[in-house]
């Protein structure tokens, strides 16, 4: 159990995360410091132009965002929708045909919380560059890539379930 089930969000410490030019955020866990077990939560800062993630789909987890300030556009599949401080949004587990994907299209950070079920193991889905990644044993205080076992691939470089398994024989 955390020290204290409670935190403001002034106090955590945002780590930076940065690839190229299309994302960019500030990350701050919650869950875990305040003694959280089945669900997850972090906070996002989200300058204008940028997303936190690519757009992606979790199999087992489902994850719900709440905007805090700013504005932005909520992607789910093929459709997308304007959020804006106060919504409340939904992503529940589905595969690649429902990925989602938070941006900000505003011209002030976009702000907002990201709570999510810790169902383990989890499979992602990356429909926009084909690829998935299979997380376990991940811990509490650390996201997808802090897991024990990780995997990013592409369905098209799998091995056969045979592979380099001594099967007793030659064929």
């Amino acid at each position: 159990m955390a020290d204290k089930p409670i935190i403001n969000i002034d106090e955590l410490q945002l780590r930076e995360f940065r690839k190229g030019s299309r994302y960019e955020a500030n990350l701050g866990r919650i869950g875990s410091l305040i003694g959280m077990q089945q669900l997850g939560a972090q906070y996002h800062v989200v300058p204008p132009g940028k997303a936190a993630f690519p757009r992606h789909a979790h199999h087992k987890n489902e994850e719900l965002f709440v905007v805090l300030g700013g504005s932005g556009e909520y992607q789910c599949g093929d459709q997308t929708w304007p959020v804006r401080a106060g919504d409340v949004i939904a992503a529940p587990a589905s595969d690649g045909d429902a990925a989602h994907q938070m941006r900000n299209t505003g011209s002030a950070d976009l702000t907002y919380l990201a709570i999510s079920t810790r169902h383990d193991p989890d499979v992602v889905e990356y429909p926009d560059s084909k690829k998935f990644a299979v997380a376990s044993r991940v811990p509490a205080d650390k996201g997808l890539l802090g897991a024990r076992v990780a995997y990013i691939g592409r369905l098209e470089t799998s091995l056969d379930y045979w592979d380099g398994e001594d099967i007793g024989e030659e064929e």
